[in-house]
This record gives structure tokens, C-alpha cells and sequence, in this order.
């Protein structure tokens, strides 16, 4: 089994972190996202969606989103612990992971995050620009007080429950790209005693040492911030 992948990539992340947890034979293949390599072949031919990260099996089976990865291999190694096989249980896990990936990731990531670290995401004026960061603060705001108050809460050590799902490699790799333009959460106390918790994890710094050592150069940077 290969996965495709960038090292600093979100979807590839949450990935990277299953495998290590869990010690699930993987080939990394690095695609080089910073000189275009998902827009060239041979990658571009095997992953028309020119995206990262691509798990493929030996024969040749791909999959190309990083939330259906963490379920099939949850499934496929039998990781009941984190992707419960209770109907309600996995119900729970799918929805949060639904709601980080169409809710809180289209205002955090794409309309705050993105436009200010990527020039293919920026606007095309100064005026568009601060119109999409305004736009997206706000967004954020709001997601980020929901995941607070409401998914997390004031008790909980994870976003399901007592135990770590793959909804939480997953939130954990959406939510840290904050970290990117100098979040540090402060005004979400249940947010960073989550995030704290998931770096705990014992793999957490091995696959993100790059990301982190990103992040930590960017702190001191001027980025609209939540």
C-alpha cells in the first residue's frame, strides 16, 4: 500500500498520523506540491483530482479523499477503538467528521487560512482580499465557538467521547492549520485542551515536525488571526 503525500498537506496529515498510531504498513511517496508535481505526470495521471493525499493499494485500487482513508482503514485493520462499529457510536464519528469537513473548513481554511498563505488562493484586489479574510474571520468565529462549546465542551478529552476516533486525527489536522498564520486559540479554552491532547499522541511530533517548524516561523508575522 503507497500513500501520496506532502508532508505540510491537511488532508495528508490526519492520514500520516493514522498510519504511525497504529503501525499500518504504508509506503509514503512525497509529492512535491511546492513545484507542482500533483499537476504533472505520472501523478496527474493516476489522480485526475490533482490533489493530495492519494492512498493506492498493491492492485491498484486508489482512493483519493483523506476522510474515506481513515475510515477504510480503520475498517480494514479492524481499529474498532477508533471507529466504533455501534451504529450510533460510528454515526457520532461521521457527523463531526461531516461537519469539520463542510462547515468549519470552508470559512477556516479556504476563506481565512489559504488566502494568506497561497497566491492561488489570494483575491485579486486589495479590496477582494479583505473582503474574503473579513468574511471568513467571521465565519471562523463562529465555527470555532461552536467546536468549543458544543462538540468539545467543557468535559470531554475528545470530540466523540473519552477516546480517540478519526474524527479527531482529522479535526486535529484541519483545526492546527490555524497554527499556520499564528492562532493560538486562546479565546477557545476547550479547543486547546483538545489540540493539547491530540499532541500528545505519541507519533504527533514525528509526523509533524515540518509543519510545526512552519508554524512556529510564521508566529511573528502580520496574518489576520482569530
Amino acid at each position: 500500500m503507497k500513500l501520496y503525500m506532502h508532508p505540510v498537506s491537511t488532508g495528508a496529515r490526519p492520514v500520516r498520523l493514522m498510519v504511525a498510531e497504529h503501525d499500518i504498513p504504508c509506503e509514503e511517496v512525497f509529492v512535491d506540491l511546492m513545484a507542482g508535481a500533483h499537476h504533472q505526470p505520472p501523478y496527474s495521471d493516476i489522480n485526475p483530482n490533482r490533489l493530495i493525499p492519494m492512498l493506492e493499494e498493491d492492485d491498484g485500487w486508489r482512493l483519493t479523499e483523506s476522510s474515506a482513508m481513515l475510515k477504510y482503514l480503520a475498517d480494514k485493520h479492524g481499529l474498532d477503538a477508533v471507529y466504533p462499529t455501534a451504529l450510533r457510536e460510528r454515526a457520532r464519528v461521521n457527523e463531526v467528521m461531516d461537519w469539520i469537513n463542510t462547515q468549519f473548513y470552508r470559512d477556516f481554511g479556504y476563506g481565512l487560512v489559504y488566502p494568506q498563505l497561497f497566491p492561488h488562493q489570494k483575491q485579486r484586489s486589495d479590496e477582494a482580499q479583505a473582503a474574503c479574510l473579513e468574511r471568513g474571520q467571521q465565519g471562523s468565529q463562529r465555527w470555532l465557538k461552536l467546536l468549543d462549546e458544543h462538540w468539545i465542551g467543557a468535559h470531554k478529552p475528545y470530540l466523540c467521547g473519552d477516546a480517540v476516533t478519526i474524527a479527531d486525527y482529522l479535526g486535529s489536522g484541519i483545526v492546527s492549520i490555524g497554527e499556520l498564520v499564528g492562532c493560538d486559540f486562546a479565546g477557545y479554552p476547550n479547543i486547546r485542551r483538545w489540540l493539547g491532547n491530540i499532541k500528545q499522541l505519541r507519533t504527533w511530533d514525528e509526523v509533524n515536525t515540518i509543519f510545526t517548524s512552519i508554524a512556529a516561523g510564521n508566529r511573528d508575522k502580520a496574518f489576520v488571526r482569530v
